[in-house]
């Protein structure tokens, strides 16, 4: 080895074991969830609200928070939301009938959830 040269080994080697420390420690977690494709709309403002959130398919399918449920079965769950006053988020996708969406935000303003607000992407 020359002087006034470096050697670059130690340095690299502690690089390598960092870099396989944190690729083993760090946790790649893939939620499984509804795929849906929301509307654009240029003046959505974003939330950050804890909201209970009802997803409507492309196909017609209603979940409520992940979990597929029927539109009778929607009915007493929005009853519960009015009474504890929770906030509730419509997940539409741009494909899915916007006679099942108006459906769904009457039946909420008839059962008395207060705060309905539609996701969109800006």
């Amino acid at each position: 080895m020359e002087k006034g040269m470096i050697d670059l080994t130690p340095m690299v080697n502690i690089f390598f074991l960092l870099f396989i420390f944190f690729l083993f420690t760090s946790s790649f977690i893939f939620q499984p969830g509804i795929k849906v494709s929301l509307p654009k709309a240029v003046t959505s403002e974003v939330m950050q609200l804890d909201n209970v959130t009802i997803i409507v398919t492309k196909d017609d399918k209603i979940y409520l928070e992940d979990r597929q449920i029927t539109r009778e079965e929607l009915l007493p769950r929005l009853k519960i939301l009015a009474r504890e006053k929770m906030g509730l988020l419509i997940k539409a996708d741009s494909r899915a009938p916007l006679g099942r969406i108006v459906e769904i935000w009457d039946a909420c303003r008839r059962e008395g959830v207060l705060q309905i607000n539609i996701a969109t992407n800006q």
